[in-house]
């Protein structure tokens, strides 16, 4: 049995390692957490910045406050419909036209959290997500669109496709914080071989602990201390990105990417 909790191995700057403590007090920490890819990782939601959907025949239009934008007038200047030629009326996911209800194509330039009406911060509020996740996919459905155009059913689909992969990149607090990075031009090699000696040790002793271990009690054990690290250094990537740390939001990530490894290799003994 796994018998000493984990250390928090890592070479980090204090003020980052004092905010995250502090966050992770707050939120609890130390209590058991059954972990959950789609559960909100962070000390508070975002804002619900998002109003009721305002219906144009089967689409919705999504009313948002952007104030993490300039403005909403220069962004919705980049929309055009290739049907009607009408603009945006909303700096947000042009998924159809508010003029004609003619299905968009694609436009890469929008990011995920855009997608779903978010500013580019990593926590969410994941219950408005995924309740926004459903309505896009019930409106893009294949049921729903098949009176339209060849050419709208493929958009459509495109867009269902679009809609998927944003929810379950923020969804997921892993992938989510590797998107962040992406998205402020930081490629984190999740493949990269561990060189922090301190780290290395530490993962093999993670490794020989569950290796060792026969019995679901001490398992669980061990997931549940894995579970409290893995929420620190989210809470830490937290901290490193809202101050633009970028080298403590890789090293952030990088322990989450080992934490979630082991997490998964005690699920699969499990």
């Amino acid at each position: 049995m796994w018998k000493k909790s984990l250390r928090v191995s890592a070479e980090i700057s204090p003020s980052l390692l004092l905010r995250a403590v502090s966050s992770s007090s707050s939120s609890g920490l130390h209590r058991f957490h059954e972990f959950s890819p789609f559960r909100s990782v962070g000390t508070t939601a975002a804002p619900k910045n998002v109003s009721p959907f305002r219906e144009c025949s089967i689409f919705p239009v999504l009313e948002i406050s952007f104030k993490s934008f300039c403005s909403q007038s220069k962004l919705a200047e980049n929309f055009r419909c290739w049907n009607c030629g009408a603009g945006a009326e909303y700096a947000t996911a042009f998924m159809f036209c508010h003029t004609c209800c003619s299905i968009q194509p694609v436009d890469e330039s929008v990011d995920y959290f855009r997608v779903f009406g978010l500013r580019r911060e990593y926590p969410i509020d994941l219950e408005e997500v995924e309740k926004m996740y459903k309505d896009w996919q019930k409106k893009l459905h294949p049921d729903l669109v098949h009176s339209k155009s060849q050419r709208e059913r493929e958009y459509a689909a495109a867009q269902s496709a679009r809609v998927i992969g944003a929810y379950y990149t923020l969804a997921d607090p892993l992938s989510r914080a590797i998107y962040l990075a992406k998205l402020e031009g930081l490629a984190v090699d999740e493949e990269e071989r561990i060189t922090d000696p301190e780290l290395l040790a530490e993962i093999l002793e993670i490794r020989e602990a569950v290796d060792e271990t026969e019995d679901t009690q001490s398992l669980n054990l061990i997931r549940s201390q894995l579970q409290e690290k893995f929420q620190f250094w989210s809470n830490c990537f937290k901290v490193a990105f809202d101050m633009k740390n970028l080298e403590d939001v890789t090293s952030s990530i990088r322990r989450m990417i080992y934490y979630r490894r082991s997490i998964e290799e005690i699920v699969k003994k499990l």
